[in-house]
């Protein structure tokens, strides 16, 4: 599956919650509880949740920018902890909020890197990534036509698609993060789509059996 189909396909995956062997969401919620009174417990927090956060981080805005990002989010996570509100999805959508904050202060260099790459081909997000996974996602994700799109969506549409494809969250965790109802992340993601399909569908096949609608 190239980005095109993941950042067009028309609903969210499995939600990772419905896990048999337990609600990891529950669990970060009584870290964040228990870091309260004991502080050194949020940096089990930093360690389960930094290499995801690190990596949507670093796909959108480069591995530079995604190691100072990560440290000031897990730092305002800690600042603001005793607002945790325990009944969220799990403590990736509130982590992945403030992620995205402090990424719109980067929205001038993740537009104009975009740009870059519709218009040259030149990508200087991706050639700050070194590793074979990441090279695998630049190579899927390298594509002129897909950068002009994303380049062109608003800063909020822009948020929720890449929640949605490249975090995996649902509607409801794109919603908790962004702080936004559930009918808000159904129109930004509809929009979204149909504004990528418009400008990759003549470059790269998607999926056909999508349905333009969203899910129920």
């Amino acid at each position: 599956m190239t980005d095109s189909d993941a950042l067009c396909r028309s609903s969210p995956r499995s939600d990772p919650r419905s896990d048999p062997r337990g609600d990891p969401g529950q669990a970060d919620a009584v870290l964040v509880a228990a870091s309260l009174d004991e502080p050194e417990r949020f940096a089990v927090l930093f360690d389960r949740h930094a290499p995801t956060i690190h990596q949507y981080v670093a796909r959108r805005l480069g591995r530079d920018a995604a190691d100072d990002v990560t440290a000031e989010t897990f730092l305002t996570a800690f600042r603001i902890r005793a607002r945790y509100d325990s009944g969220r999805a799990g403590v990736r959508p509130w982590l992945h909020g403030i992620a995205a904050k402090l990424i719109s202060r980067h929205r001038r260099e993740e537009v104009r890197a975009l740009k870059l790459l519709a218009r040259t081909g030149h990508d200087p997000v991706a050639e700050t990534w070194t590793d074979s996974a990441d090279d695998r996602v630049t190579a899927q994700a390298a594509s002129r036509p897909l950068a002009k799109a994303l380049a062109a969506l608003s800063e909020g549409d822009r948020h929720a698609l890449l929640l949605f494809a490249w975090a995996d969250f649902t509607y409801q965790e794109i919603a908790e993060a962004l702080d936004i109802p559930v009918g808000t992340v159904r129109s930004r993601l509809n929009r979204a789509r149909r504004k990528l399909r418009a400008t990759t569908a003549p470059y790269s096949p998607l999926d056909p059996h999508a349905p333009e609608g969203d899910p129920a």
